[in-house]
């Protein structure tokens, strides 16, 4: 069996979700598509597609393998180009992970502009508040906020953001202005688990409160709706709320007590002999943040 054969197909398969279609975009026939798909479970010993009179469903080793595949074959597309005497030019797939917000305002307008000046490359995003293993989740590039965890990767960075409290500026009307960070403990708290778990928030000063939720979410979206909506107090990172400042629907409080900015860092593996859509991406991404 054509093992590379067999992963691209299994990588067709997934993405269309049929066995008929992804023989009509690869001009193979279905039989041959089916055969490379079985040779390939008997080969690795587990079961990759879930098979239905409808659809096509990746099992869970089957998504995992999906990534390594993908991985793969960008390495071995990148290494035939380096071959051929083309390594400057980025080709393949680049995989970037980052925090949904920060990921949706500022990443993926670099991504757009780096696939444009490289039309060989293409881009997968994975944006989620919580902390991605690079190496088994096939990520190329991480965008970290906070301090970073002794990893070996390569770090660039590229600014910091502050942690704020904010609400509206009717609930204050409302409920009052904390004027120190212990008055929180009598106001509504909506925060989010996917920024930070403990429901202690801690300020300049070794100042630390022990916050009871009055309304918990795993996102920031729905955190920052209740506070512009006037129903609770919340604590975000200042880019997270910048459109709500500037209309006005949000008002920071506690300035006085912030701890200090959080590092904003570009992350990504192998250092200097990292592929040539790892550098060029990193380069782009380092230059366009920094002017944020």
């Amino acid at each position: 069996m054509d093992r590379w054969q067999a992963m691209r197909i299994f990588v067709k398969v997934a993405e269309t979700e049929g066995f008929a279609e992804s023989a009509r975009q690869l001009h193979l026939s279905p039989p041959a598509v089916t055969r490379a798909i079985a040779a390939l479970e008997d080969v690795i010993g587990a079961r990759l597609l879930v098979r239905t009179t409808r659809s096509v469903k990746l099992t869970e080793p089957g998504r995992r393998y999906l990534d390594d595949c993908r991985r793969i074959l960008a390495d071995i597309a990148e290494a035939e180009a380096a071959a051929a005497g083309s390594y400057a030019a980025p080709a393949g797939t680049l995989a970037i992970t980052a925090p949904v917000l920060f990921g949706q305002m500022y990443v993926l307008p670099v991504l757009h502009e780096f696939l444009k000046r490289y039309p060989a490359a293409s881009g997968r995003v994975l944006f989620v508040d919580r902390p991605v293993n690079l190496i088994e989740e096939g990520i190329d590039v991480a965008i970290r906020i906070g301090r970073l965890q002794d990893s070996g990767f390569s770090a660039i960075q590229v600014g910091t953001v502050r942690r704020v409290v904010c609400a509206s500026p009717a609930y204050f009307r409302q409920h009052g202005v904390p004027r120190t960070p212990a008055d929180l403990k009598h106001h509504r708290i909506a925060a989010s688990t996917g920024a930070w778990v403990s429901p202690e928030w801690r300020f300049a000063g070794d100042q630390r409160v022990t916050i009871r939720n009055w309304l918990q979410s795993n996102t920031n979206e729905v955190a920052i709706a209740s506070a512009i909506a006037g129903l609770a107090l919340t604590r975000v990172l200042h880019y997270q709320i910048e459109p709500a400042l500037r209309d006005r629907k949000l008002q920071i409080v506690l300035a006085d007590h912030e701890e200090p900015p959080l590092p904003i860092h570009v992350l990504y593996t192998e250092g200097r002999q990292a592929p040539a859509k790892v550098r060029a991406f990193v380069d782009l991404a380092v230059s366009l943040l920094r002017r944020r």
